[in-house]
């Protein structure tokens, strides 16, 4: 069991995918698009359907980027040199959190992955432009997220512990990397580690919900093609996460249609496909391609977020703090204290230039 407390200002504690001590799987050469296991066979429910519940983890991908760096180029692989370096970095940075002494450890992967990229389409591995109004969206986002927070609402859906989307659930970041799937006759359901989300996803073929209802996680709906599902999910509530770790990065529009695909293609793996059709932000639709796996021991924990969220409240307390101590000095006829930097899981911006207003 792996407990984790406070990190510097998300004041929480988590209990995360947990394994058996000792069991270290070999590193499989997984293809772009994994193929079953030769001479295995996809199991069945009880009911006839794809077995494809148990707890899934993307922690083995943690070192593949999910934009394929230039020097790759189209290639969707490592070379066998390559493919070893990477290794051994994973098999350095397991030792590393494995001895770590303190409250905070990361969870890592047993295996490593071979792939350049987590997106798979378009052939460059790059995640496509976006247009000129999520390039507005995001800018504007990104300004209030940098500055101090005026009340709750400047900051994520992440940090008020209300949810970090499908796809933030699912690429893997520090911890928390859990996908419970159960499945019933006529329906699969999948809880997310972290933000405890759960999405019910029926198979009995029934339309999708009125265009006017909206929810943070899409109006789900599945069905089998042969041994994988495939979840086509809308109605999407607009402007609430990205395609990113923990729902970071530009917000994906009410337009977003996202199909997924579930495939068992080993005992201890599930490939997942997801296809981000989305208009209103990216130029054109793409793929992201995540093995994710499991081994004996792995079991979703209760996530306690934030600890009743108690880091919302130190983030807005320490806004205020600075706002004082700036008007206080200005009061005096001194020169402000220097701004800080209030990212919000967005990538560091550059701090004001001397003398520059905030």
């Amino acid at each position: 069991m792996k407990i984790r407390a406070s990190a510097p200002w998300l004041v929480f504690v988590t209990l995360a995918v947990v394994s058996v001590a000792g069991q270290e799987p070999a590193s499989p050469k997984p293809s772009v698009k994994p193929a079953a296991t030769r001479g295995w066979t996809a199991p069945k429910t009880a009911w006839g359907d794809p077995d494809i519940g148990g707890t899934w983890s993307s922690d083995d991908l943690r070192g593949v980027p999910i934009q394929r760096p230039d020097e790759f180029g189209n290639r969707a692989q490592l070379t066998d040199e390559e493919f070893a370096k990477r290794d051994a970095q994973n098999q350095q940075t397991r030792t590393q959190e494995l001895n770590r002494v303190g409250a905070f450890r990361n969870d890592v992967g047993t295996r490593t992955a071979r792939q350049t990229s987590l997106v798979v389409d378009p052939a460059d591995g790059k995640i496509p432009p976006m247009t000129s109004e999520a390039q507005s969206r995001g800018a504007a986002v990104a300004l209030v997220r940098r500055s101090a927070p005026a009340s709750w609402l400047d900051r994520s859906f992440y940090d008020r512990c209300i949810t970090r989307g499908v796809l933030g659930s699912v690429l893997p970041v520090i911890y928390g990397n859990g996908n419970q799937i159960l499945q019933s006759p006529g329906y699969v359901s999948i809880t997310y580690e972290m933000v405890h989300d759960t999405r019910v996803i029926p198979l009995d073929g029934r339309p999708h919900v009125g265009r006017t209802i909206r929810q943070y996680l899409g109006d789900a709906r599945g069905h089998w093609e042969g041994n994988t599902l495939v979840v086509e999910t809308t109605n999407f509530l607009g402007d609430t996460t990205g395609v990113g770790g923990n729902g970071g990065a530009t917000a994906t529009s009410d337009a977003l249609r996202l199909t997924e695909r579930f495939t068992r293609t080993a005992a201890d793996t599930l490939s997942y496909e997801a296809t981000i059709d989305d208009a209103k932000t990216y130029t054109r639709p793409w793929t992201v391609l995540l093995p994710l796996t499991t081994q004996p021991g792995y079991r979703v924990l209760p996530y306690e977020c934030h600890e009743g969220n108690f880091a919302l409240s130190d983030i807005l307390s320490a806004a205020r703090a600075e706002d004082r101590a700036t008007a206080e000095a200005l009061a005096k006829g001194l020169k402000p204290p220097a701004p800080s930097v209030w990212q919000g899981g967005l990538a560091p911006a550059a701090l004001p230039a001397e003398g520059a207003e905030r």
